[in-house]
């Protein structure tokens, strides 16, 4: 039976048309799909069984280093000379969170407490938790300056507490006892005479309420209702608003809780999140994109106006009282305590503070903070937050253990909590998120190339065909007019 190639043609010219129909639909259709499928696996929703179990149970490792700020001048320092420092770390702890007592609400929101504790990790530590590091004494040094103005008789009298509990000005213990407490005869007094003074009951110690602790009771949005807001803060601790600071603008909790962000984030997104730790919302900008292991990432950094006074950036007036630029006064949700947050080294900070203190370099690159995020998911893929914990000091008559120190805001220690996605995760990551929209992109075009060159061949082929059926018609005459002739 003889092949009609017109028909044939014919019939490869409509399934082309329809190839390059098809291809050209899912250029249209393909990125909705793909965003629609975003929307339903970042709602917080235990249906979506791989999603909600990252974010409950954290599947990355975390680690927090520390480096302590070993003061090398202490006599000196209490001469009125300037501190000189050096840095002695990192001690490594390894950090699980996990989000307990998760109960969702009619509202689309979600209430849960998350629970951290620290594992320390020698072979990751460049020292041991019994490695000796002498630091100024905040129990002396920090209520020195939160009762200078008191009567001067009281005064004598605290500093002769001070020396009744051999508590002098600087501290010589181990890494250990510094982090997680040490015993001391002055807490146990004060805890029993003046209970609430002291942010904990137990050992004192610079990260003792940290450890086996949670960070309050968060409610946030599921997204359920509108993806934009799915994961931002609603309530923490019951409180909408924060009430330490000096403005409704400071006090405002913005944001997330800082793990993740909205999905479908552009260069112009900022990244804002509340962090108890730091009392205050922060805000991150765009800083630059970037690559990570063939996952697309925007990089956010901090502002230099995250830490700038009042007088520099009248937003943070009310995180006032303020001193130089590069310090956020955080006494107002420390007891009261002389205590400043900044960036290790004093990096983006007035550079007078690296003048009164020796031992300083910072860098971006050591001392500078980022996140970088997958903007279409809001999953940060690679974190490093560096912060520093800075006291003020000075000499205050009456209290001989100030001697004759020199106001200075004096840097303790610098922390760096960090984490990236690696392994199965990231291989699910980059399956999810890269390899199959790209297959679907590339689908799009082969259907329409090869539909468009369905089509071609077809009428190449349907053309022949034609050119073909002229030519026996005329030689069908030709024979035909021969035969009469």
């Amino acid at each position: 039976m003889a092949i009609n190639k017109a028909k044939v043609a014919i019939g490869f010219i409509v399934a082309g048309i329809l190839a390059v129909l098809f291809g050209t639909v899912l250029v249209f259709v393909g990125p909705v799909i793909i965003d629609d499928q975003i929307v339903k696996n970042t709602v917080i929703d235990p249906k979506n069984d791989l999603s909600y179990t990252m974010w409950r149970d954290i599947p990355v490792p975390f680690y927090m280093s520390v480096y302590f700020f070993n003061v090398l001048n202490s006599k000196e320092i209490l001469k009125g000379e300037k501190p000189m420092v050096e840095q002695k770390g990192p001690y490594v702890y390894r950090k699980r969170c996990q989000k307990d007592n998760i109960t969702f609400h009619s509202n689309n929101t979600v209430s849960y407490r998350e629970y951290r504790k620290y594992f320390f990790e020698p072979s990751m530590s460049a020292g041991n938790e019994s490695d000796m590091v002498i630091i100024p004494n905040m129990l002396v040094l920090g209520a020195a300056a939160m009762m200078e103005h008191l009567p001067f008789a009281l005064r004598l009298m605290i500093s002769a507490t001070f020396r009744s509990f051999n508590e002098g000005p600087f501290l010589n213990k181990t890494v250990g006892e510094l982090m997680w407490g040490y015993d001391s005869g002055l807490v146990e007094f004060l805890n029993k005479y003046l209970p609430g003074m002291l942010p904990s009951t137990g050992k004192f110690g610079l990260f003792a309420e940290f450890n086996n602790s949670n960070t309050g009771l968060f409610t946030v949005f599921t997204g359920k209702d509108d993806i934009t807001k799915v994961h931002k803060v609603d309530t923490w601790n019951g409180l909408k608003e924060l009430t330490n600071w000096g403005t409704a603008q400071c006090n405002m909790m913005n944001g997330t809780a800082g793990q993740m962000w909205p999905p479908f984030m552009t260069p112009e997104t900022t990244l804002p999140f509340y962090s108890p730790d730091a009392c205050r919302s922060m805000e991150l900008i765009y800083q630059r994109p970037g690559i990570m292991k063939g996952i697309p990432l925007y990089r956010y950094v901090a502002p230099k106006t995250l830490f700038a006074n009042g007088s520099d950036y009248a937003p943070n007036e009310g995180f006032c009282p303020c001193r130089q630029s590069g310090l956020l006064n955080v006494s107002s949700c420390r007891n009261k305590a002389p205590v400043f947050i900044s960036h290790p080294h004093f990096y983006n900070a007035d550079p007078v503070l690296l003048d009164t203190v020796q031992g300083l370099h910072p860098t971006e690159e050591e001392h500078g903070l980022f996140i970088d995020i997958h903007p279409q998911t809001g999953v940060p893929l690679n974190v490093s937050i560096r912060l520093q914990l800075n006291l003020y000091m000075k000499r205050v008559s009456g209290i001989l253990e100030t001697g004759k120190i020199s106001e200075v805001v004096m840097p303790m220690i610098w922390f760096e909590e960090s984490g990236y996605i690696d392994g199965p995760v990231l291989t699910m990551f980059h399956t999810n998120l890269v390899v199959l929209p790209t297959v679907m992109v590339y689908m799009q075009y082969v259907f329409i190339g090869l539909g468009l060159a369905t089509v071609i061949v077809a009428i190449v082929i349907h053309l022949q065909s034609k050119a073909s059926e002229h030519e026996l018609v005329n030689c069908s005459h030709t024979t035909k007019n021969r035969g009469t002739n």
